[in-house]
């Protein structure tokens, strides 16, 4: 049927309008005085990134190159606009100095300020904003101190040596896939750490808690992409209707798995410590904050700010419990484990440094005449702690650090430019660029230890290594990552060496899009047992 005039004119007003919405902000960075990307509709300037045309570190760091010199420039994140602060004393500034300003994360994986029972990610300390973070982060800080990671070690270190004994079993010649290896391995650590139950995913493949745990952290799934899309356009719709990031399937299983192994324990007085004990404590409103004196703990490790030390008055509900016991699967589950794929890659392309590591193994483990490992010696092992820091440097878990400017921020740049970062805009820290600029790292593509010697690492600028963040919201976690990872390398590098097989892919390709640092076709390699020791 023919239109008339009108459906016509008001056909047309509507794609000027949608037009428009799409593309209204794009002259944002015009007005500011830094250079800035070219946008797209939807797109925005992140379109190499949508169309999977290459990874997130490779964007990251070939927009860094694009603007040399720059201390700030802009871009924008489908329809947010995103200021790159490159420079580490802004960086520091906007971290520390004034994160007040800067106090929260973007709202792309919920933040629809909902009390909708079925949401369990936006009640997480990673989503939560303002003075519940605040409140949340205060509560929690206790849980992860040195005194903390001691008590928990024994755990970690049983999970250790049940893989060591389950590689000596396998068929020798065997190529394994790292990540899955590792995978595995942390899933255990958060199952007994976390959880407080016991899993063997590796002799025990499909185990509910791992089969959950990876179907949750598929982010790529069409309905997970769909409800992130959600919450980008329509977070409050989306609170409404109770539309978890993770499916209810996932959140069912682990709200049961924490409210009865509460109950088990409340019913029957068991005290364990690991961190299902910690947050009963924190839901009493009776764990809180001692100092300590901490030696050797590592040059990655981040320290909690005199902020976040506070002693919080705030209790915990149990849904608040269960959101957080699901951070800590979420957190150290994909970041653990990516972690140690590349530190055994790493070491296999590099043999002399493998050897030199397990040298300082083989002393230890000779020094304790047969006794398991504990904290305070694995806090001593200097070349171990070269070598994951250096790992982290090399290939740090996320490309671009986000915070929110929560209030208007006047910038100042340096030699008289001043602009306005607006409130509602985004801000990104290059983290893969600046551990790859050669101005602060020399020859960054090879892996040198060496530069986090207690020679080198004062020199080391901190406002350009980041792998934990920075300021009051970096990772709380740290102590327990590195932890776990010095732990299992310890293990098995004191019965096994890393090496290089037929399949094993140099260099590593990584998978493109807005996907996490993970190895496109896997990393395979060869545990070769060692004479024994």
């Amino acid at each position: 049927m023919d239109l008339d005039w009108t459906q016509l004119l008001a056909i047309a007003a509507i794609v000027v309008i949608i037009y428009r919405w799409l593309t209204g902000d794009h002259d944002y960075f015009h007005h500011k005085p830094i250079p800035s990307m070219a946008v797209r509709p939807i797109m925005g300037s992140t379109g190499p990134l949508l169309l999977k045309q290459c990874t997130f570190p490779e964007f990251i760091q070939s927009s860094y190159k694009k603007f040399a010199g720059a201390r700030v420039f802009g871009l924008f994140d489908t329809n947010i606009p995103m200021y790159v602060i490159c420079d580490p004393d802004l960086i520091k500034r906007i971290g520390v100095a004034d994160f007040d300003h800067f106090m929260d994360h973007r709202p792309i994986f919920g933040a629809s300020n909902s009390d909708h029972p079925n949401l369990l990610f936006e009640k997480t300390l990673f989503a939560l904003t303002g003075q519940k973070w605040k409140n949340m982060r205060s509560t929690l800080s206790p849980a992860f101190t040195g005194s903390k990671m001691r008590q928990m070690f024994k755990f970690v270190v049983d999970c250790s040596e049940s893989m060591v004994r389950f590689y000596q079993s396998e068929p020798q010649g065997t190529s394994h896939e790292m990540k899955d290896v590792f995978s595995r391995f942390a899933n255990d650590v958060i199952a007994t750490c976390a959880f407080g139950i016991e899993v063997d995913s590796l002799r025990k493949r499909n185990n509910e808690f791992y089969v959950h745990g990876s179907k949750m952290l598929r982010l790529t799934r069409l309905s997970v992409v769909a409800r992130l899309l959600g919450y980008r356009f329509a977070p409050t719709l989306m609170g409404k209707l109770g539309l978890d990031i993770n499916d209810q399937e996932q959140n069912q299983y682990f709200s049961s798995l924490v409210k009865e192994t509460v109950k088990i324990r409340d019913v029957q007085g068991i005290l364990r410590p690991d961190m299902v004990h910690l947050l009963m404590e924190a839901k009493k409103g009776t764990l809180h904050h001692q100092e300590e004196i901490e030696h050797n703990k590592g040059f990655a490790t981040v320290e909690e700010s005199a902020m976040t030390k506070m002693r919080s008055m705030n209790s915990m509900t149990e849904v608040e419990m269960i959101a957080q016991c699901l951070m800590f699967f979420l957190a150290g589950f994909d970041t653990v484990s990516t972690c140690l794929t590349f530190t055994a890659y790493e070491l296999a392309l590099n043999p002399a440094i493998q050897d030199k590591l397990y040298g300082e193994i083989k002393k230890i483990h000779e020094a304790m005449g047969g006794k398991s490992l504990d904290y305070e010696t694995l806090q001593k092992m200097t070349y171990m702690d070269m070598v994951i820091s250096e790992v982290l440097r090399k290939w740090p878990a996320i490309a671009a650090l986000d915070r929110l400017c929560v209030q208007d921020y006047e910038m100042d740049v340096g030699n008289g430019l001043k602009f306005t970062i607006d409130r509602g805009s985004g801000i990104w820290i290059p983290i893969h660029a600046m551990h790859h600029d050669p101005k602060y790292y020399p020859d960054p593509e090879r892996f040198l230890p060496e530069r986090f010697s207690d020679e080198n690492k004062a020199s080391i600028n901190m406002g350009a290594y980041l792998p934990f963040g920075i300021g009051p919201r970096n990772c709380i976690g740290s102590r327990f990552a590195l932890m776990e990872v010095k732990a299992i390398v310890y293990h098995m590098l004191l019965r096994f060496s890393f090496e290089r097989t037929a399949k094993t892919l140099v260099p590593v390709e990584i998978v493109k899009g807005f996907a996490p640092l993970k190895p496109k076709d896997g990393v395979f390699l060869e545990f070769r047992p060692r004479d024994a020791v």
